[in-house]
């Protein structure tokens, strides 16, 4: 049971298939199908049983997983730890919401690359709740998210504290339409609780960019509720207004989250330098 079996058996879980598994981890549809029947007649078991054209695990499949997203993250733990004995070199995986991306991770990345010139930053976006997500099966290594972070494993610390505004198009009345984040955004879930709040229906619209969301409101095609400093430095920002709302809605801290098993390592440490002059920049500014 070598550690590229079950980085490929991982695959074959996160991808949903074979052929998918393949592509992401660049080898061909045969190599993962080998790869996987040898797994099973090691251990004796069936890993995956297929429904449709989709690989479901077997009750000894879940429980594999488990075991081999820890036996990954230690190898990962251990390869940073030796590399850091000589420099601060190493991989980072970091997630981060689009917007915190758009303006604060660049600053962030900067700084720590000042310092720390070999450590490899890799960097995926998506919304809080696939990040957390992602931080929990340790396919990253930290997060910045919003909204809920009280979950199993999940260690957190407080980044900055966002003010979420009401944002349409300048000089106009509301139009009856709320434009949202995908699923397991937490601004999305404070948009839909504001438009619950109205006293007319709002319809919903689902949008997966944050310039596609601003360019449809700045023409008039909808509402949503985004960061104030988001809007400030937008390329709309001339075609749209900001309208406070409830302290409970406005109110939106940003945090970083980590896996409890990641939190001697050395790369968070190390990103979590330049997050804490972030942090109190934010504060004397505020």
């Amino acid at each position: 049971m070598d550690l590229l079996t079950l980085s490929t058996f991982c695959a074959v879980v996160e991808e949903g298939g074979v052929l998918a598994a393949a592509k992401s981890q660049h080898t061909v549809q045969s190599n993962i199908t080998s790869r996987i029947r040898k797994l099973e007649a090691s251990l004796g078991v069936d890993l995956f049983f297929k429904q449709g054209r989709k690989l479901n695990l077997t009750p000894q499949g879940r429980v594999l997983l488990d075991y081999a997203n820890k036996m990954l993250q230690l190898e990962r733990q251990a390869r940073a730890a030796v590399q850091n004995m000589s420099e601060c070199a190493g991989e980072l995986r970091i997630g981060t919401m689009e917007s915190f991306a758009a303006l604060r991770l660049p600053e962030v990345m900067l700084r720590l690359r000042e310092v720390y010139p070999n450590l490899q930053l890799q960097v995926q976006s998506g919304t809080s709740r696939a990040l957390l997500s992602a931080v929990q099966r340790h396919e990253l290594d930290c997060a910045f998210v919003s909204g809920d972070v009280e979950q199993p494993n999940i260690k957190y610390v407080e980044i900055l504290n966002e003010k979420l505004v009401l944002v349409r198009k300048r000089g106009a009345a509301h139009p009856k339409q709320t434009i949202l984040f995908r699923e397991g955004c937490a601004y999305r879930d404070k948009a839909i609780e504001w438009s619950k709040r109205q006293p007319d229906t709002y319809n919903m619209m689902e949008m997966g960019t944050l310039e596609g969301i601003l360019g449809c409101v700045s023409v008039g095609l909808g509402v949503t509720l985004m960061p104030s400093s988001v809007i400030d430095q937008c390329m709309f920002a001339a075609d749209v207004e900001v309208i406070d709302v409830a302290d409970d809605l406005a109110h939106s801290p940003t945090y970083l989250i980590y896996h409890e098993q990641m939190a001697d390592l050395t790369g968070l440490a190390q990103l979590s330098r330049p997050l804490g002059v972030l942090k109190r920049e934010s504060l004397r500014s505020q």
